[in-house]
């Protein structure tokens, strides 16, 4: 998929992508040299309705789960590539108990710019999470209530660096090039993750600076300031960043991952058969990551390995299947 984000390759999954290398770790040691096979030739498979049908209830019956982490991946899983089915879980969502299902629906109701959402969110001006206020003014501006946008410069500048990262996040999600000038301090930060974060907007703004750091980033001695810097170079229809990418097809099995999935988004198909391989790891991060990867390609020809996907044990995977499912296209 070319382009800024699109409803199917949307903000979100690249968050989802980014909380799930984070939260997992990544390998210990580098696997050492991959042989990647070329990409086989695409074929136009025309999409199962009965598999598309189970991918959204996948997501729906997701919404509903008793696990914090997969109702916020869910949300935001419904929001990029089912928004029709997504009204009933984001509501719920703005009043669930846990704070990262109420800062994705947030961010959900923002993408959809989903009307019946305005009232609870008003209700949300105070909520006991500060990323979960960062995100409601996100949502509130996006659905043309600008009242309160200006608290985003004091989130900017608030002594816990997850609400500079948060208030910088959302400074390159609005699209305003008013926010060059806050971001500019922000990705001097003293903390990576929010030098990493700002880099990441400026670049999303068109900002030859933020390119410049994702790239030094994308060779970090961090596995995780890698993958979000990889994912973050695809954040725009650039093929200045390809080579970036492309180099780190070899790397830790989870960077290779990201960068197949990044390379995805720019429309290359060329990290398939890493996609591929992983699909049936004993690891379930890994099918996960492979699935996101797999979605990123696009390629309806990929259904018949999705789809025993959507029956996996673990739930994030079968969540990571669903979504993917619903970003295939037939050529």
């Amino acid at each position: 998929m070319n382009g800024h984000y699109s409803a199917t390759k949307g903000i979100f999954t690249i968050i989802l992508a980014a909380a799930l290398l984070l939260a997992w770790g990544c390998a210990p040691q580098k696997p050492g040299e991959w042989t990647i096979p070329a990409a086989p030739t695409a074929v136009a498979v025309p999409l199962d309705p009965l598999l598309l049908k189970q991918a959204q209830q996948e997501l729906l019956a997701d919404a509903a789960s008793k696990e914090a982490e997969v109702r916020a991946n869910a949300i935001e899983g419904l929001s990029n590539t089912a928004p029709g089915l997504a009204t009933n879980a984001v509501l719920n969502g703005l009043t669930d108990h846990d704070a990262s299902v109420r800062f994705s629906a947030c961010m959900a109701a923002g993408q959809l710019r989903l009307k019946p959402a305005y009232i609870p969110l008003l209700a949300m001006m105070h909520d006991p999470d500060g990323r979960v206020q960062v995100a409601q003014r996100f949502a509130l501006h996006r659905l043309g209530d600008t009242r309160f946008s200006r608290d985003l410069e004091h989130f900017a500048s608030d002594t816990d660096p997850t609400l500079r990262g948060s208030a910088a996040q959302i400074l390159g999600l609005l699209g305003e090039h008013s926010a060059v000038k806050l971001l500019w301090p922000l990705s001097q930060d003293q903390v990576a993750s929010v030098r990493l974060q700002a880099s990441e907007s400026l670049w999303r703004l068109g900002q030859e600076v933020g390119f410049e750091s994702l790239v030094g980033y994308s060779v970090s001695k961090q596995p995780d300031e890698q993958i979000i810097a990889l994912i973050g170079l695809a954040s725009r229809n650039d093929p200045r960043a390809l080579p970036f990418l492309h180099a780190q097809l070899d790397n830790y099995v989870e960077v290779a991952l990201a960068a197949t999935r990044a390379l995805g988004m720019l429309g290359s198909d060329e990290g398939y058969a890493l996609a591929v391989k992983f699909a049936t790891s004993k690891d379930p991060r890994r099918r996960s990551l492979a699935a996101l990867a797999m979605g990123a390609i696009g390629r309806s020809d990929l259904q018949a390995k999705l789809r025993p996907m959507l029956s996996d044990p673990d739930a994030t995977v079968r969540l990571s299947a669903a979504t993917a499912i619903l970003q295939l296209k037939v050529p």
